[in-house]
């Protein structure tokens, strides 16, 4: 079979599955569609032209059956149905180049042409068929497909039917389609799919059935208006069609497809029907299929009797469309399945958006406006840490980009957190306010030349995933360039102004979480008990967990040997002295959720310490939390540490507890230590996680 490097091609094509649109759009519609518009955006800023196509899938028995129910004739049961997910898409900032509606006369006409271009081969024949049908799915099983005779898909009755169908002759392209396999092992992604895909069909093809006779509401078939076409043929050469068919100036410019995006449920359809019909018909095959997993919520499937299904719009309007955007691509692993969860959305919120990129931006903004004049300095010289910075960066333009184009979002997003991290260690390093103590103009202004410069290579790589929110913080920066793909360090220009403004992300409180819960009908008391379970604590790495949920690992936290108990900071224990029995049962008893939820524990990096003179316990440190500025605290470790060995370590602290004076000194959170031997043992982290990033 022909198939066409897209590298050759000025076009880039992307689509998602046409919907059913006898539904509403949901979550995992939405999923698909936001994956689908990042990775046209990506490409957009690439310099490529783009053409992202969605639409709706409007034939077929089980949109017949919804239309009766609803009391409505199909099409205009149809008619009604469209403009939800045309709403949906706008709400999500997803911008499609195509809507297309399998009723549209475009569809048609290139679809009835695609039949009788394989028609002429021989290898569409009538016939009888007959097995049992899965109305849900649109597709026929065999005995041994079925589960207790329930369609494995669906779990209801599948139906015995016999009745005169056109066939396709699908068991004569068994070995051409393992031959295209072959050549093309990446047809089908993620590999594992491609498998899957491989093992159905050395296992056998059977001829598949194309047409139905026993209702009306589809294509006809051409030359016989008695039978309409199988919803899948009709549906699949969607992606033909909204090119025009392929005399189209479209389709030249657009087909093969780079990739089709679907739910791993109708692999089979994608990556072997519709290559043998491509096959037939003497039509290149997309480049790719990738076949994401489903999402859950907090391991069960959405369920309006669970009360559980998330509608997309809601959420956006709760957490804002960026949020939601982010978290879909960066919590789950594209390909795998992949779990929901609002508490997993408020900490990536927290953590990455408000703490990681929001401080950066806050933070070096401010830094400008009161040692620059509030205008981007000359960048100047760069000395070696500026040098560290612009390589970090395009080491990681470079690894971001190979990362979308591997369709792999969530590992791109990892690439550009950690250059967020990359931007506020270089701030705490190069210390610009020592600078500007000192009268070092020159390399002050490098110092906050080069900050700027990040953040603006981070908005810029964020644009595809977080349309609006990059484009704010781009414009806060000054950056007023047409967006690109950053490729040329140095494109910020010197005299510009910043603009501070409102936080980017502002912080969600657990008096606002439960604000949100509310709205979202989520239990209040105990996130998300309205699926009967608490929040998952552990998460996993790129293999995913047993629930499927896809994430950066938890902090890794060296404990004392044998702990005895565990305290927080040196003044722990005398916090809770004198509070009697209730204080005692409240740490020894269960602890209500929302009591644990008011505690903000962070990653914090410890700049700078010394021992509290007169005070033989004491030992003031100053500590990056991700506020902006270092802050003080006071913890009683001098027992077994010099303050030298914490200088530079990344340890966990309670940054929002109540200030509180020792010896004078007014210390603004707690670490976290555990007491062994009689002697604080102080919890630390070993990987490199920014300061701020929220533990939970």
């Amino acid at each position: 079979m022909p198939q066409m490097d897209s590298a050759n091609r000025p076009g880039y094509y992307v689509t998602t599955p046409i919907y059913y649109v006898n539904d509403v759009p949901h979550l995992g519609t939405a999923y698909t569609t936001i994956a689908a518009d990042v990775f046209a955006r990506f490409q957009r800023l690439r310099g490529r032209q783009v053409h992202f196509l969605t639409g709706l899938d409007e034939h077929g028995q089980k949109i017949a059956e919804a239309a009766e129910a609803a009391g409505l004739e199909p099409k205009a049961f149809v008619d009604r149905m469209a403009a939800p997910f045309r709403e949906a898409w706008a709400a999500l900032d997803a911008t499609p180049d195509d809507f297309i509606r399998t009723t549209e006369d475009r569809h048609q006409r290139v679809v009835q042409g695609l039949w009788s271009r394989i028609a002429t081969t021989g290898d569409i024949y009538k016939g009888m068929y007959e097995d049992w049908y899965c109305t849900g799915c649109e597709a026929y099983y065999t005995e041994k497909d079925l589960i207790g005779g329930k369609c494995p898909v669906h779990e209801r009755p599948a139906t015995k039917m016999r009745t005169e169908s056109y066939f396709f002759r699908l068991s004569a392209y068994q070995e051409r389609l393992l031959q295209f396999y072959a050549a093309h092992p990446d047809f089908v992604l993620p590999a594992s799919r491609m498998n899957e895909v491989v093992r159905f069909v050395e296992s056998g093809l059977r001829d598949l059935s194309i047409s139905r006779a026993n209702f009306r509401w589809g294509i006809p078939v051409p030359g016989d208006d008695d039978h309409v076409m199988y919803v899948w043929f009709d549906a699949l050469a969607n992606y033909v069609s909204a090119l025009g068919g392929e005399d189209a100036a479209d389709y030249r410019t657009f087909w093969p497809a780079d990739v089709h995006l679907v739910g791993k449920d109708i692999l089979r359809f994608h990556a072997v029907y519709w290559p043998a019909f491509l096959i037939a018909a003497g039509l290149p095959a997309p480049r790719h299929v990738f076949a994401h997993g489903w999402l859950t919520i907090n391991g069960q499937k959405m369920s309006k009797s669970l009360r559980n299904v998330v509608e997309p719009r809601r959420l956006a309007g709760c957490y804002g469309v960026d949020a939601v955007r982010y978290y879909l691509m960066r919590d789950v692993n594209f390909g795998l399945d992949g779990d929901f969860s609002h508490a997993a959305l408020v900490g990536r919120i927290n953590a990455d958006l408000a703490n990681d990129l929001g401080n950066l931006l806050n933070r070096t903004i401010a830094l400008v406006e009161k040692l620059a004049g509030g205008v981007v300095p000359p960048a100047g010289e760069p000395g070696e840490r500026e040098r560290a910075l612009r390589e970090a960066a395009e080491r990681t333009a470079k690894l971001a980009a190979e990362e979308l184009d591997a369709f792999r979002p969530h590992r791109a997003l990892e690439a550009i957190w950690a250059l967020c991290g990359e931007g506020n260690r270089f701030v705490d390093a190069a210390a610009p306010w020592a600078l500007a103590k000192a009268g070092k103009t020159a390399e002050l202004h490098a110092v906050l030349y080069a900050a700027l410069e990040a953040l603006r290579w981070i908005a810029l790589m964020t644009l595809p995933v977080m349309p609006g929110k990059a484009r704010v913080a781009l414009s806060r920066i000054g950056d007023v360039e047409p967006p690109a793909w950053p490729a040329a360090w140095g494109g910020l220009r010197s005299g510009v102004k910043v603009v501070r403004g409102d936080p980017l992300f502002p912080r969600i409180d657990a008096d606002r979480e439960k604000e949100l819960a509310l709205m979202l009908g989520i239990d209040a008391g105990a996130p998300e008990t309205a699926v009967g379970q608490p929040r998952a604590e552990a998460r996993g790495s790129d293999s995913g967990t047993a629930a499927g949920v896809a994430g950066p690992a938890e902090p890794s936290v060296a404990p004392a040997q044998e702990p005895n108990r565990t305290l927080l900071g040196g003044t722990a224990a005398e916090s809770l002295r004198g509070q009697g029995a209730a204080a005692t049962q409240r740490v020894e008893g269960l602890v209500p959720y929302d009591h644990f939820a008011k505690l903000e524990l962070r990653i914090a990096r410890v700049l700078a310490a010394e021992k509290v003179p007169k005070a033989d316990k004491l030992i003031r440190l100053s500590i990056d939390a991700g506020d902006g500025e270092p802050r003080t605290i006071v913890a009683g470790i001098a027992a077994r540490y010099q303050p030298e060995q914490l200088v530079g370590k990344r340890i966990v602290v309670l940054a929002n507890l109540e200030p509180r004076k020792l010896r004078g000194i007014e210390s603004r959170g707690m670490l976290l230590a555990a007491t062994h031997d009689g002697k604080p043992c102080v919890l630390t982290v070993e990987d490199e996680i920014p300061p701020g990033t929220r533990v939970s």
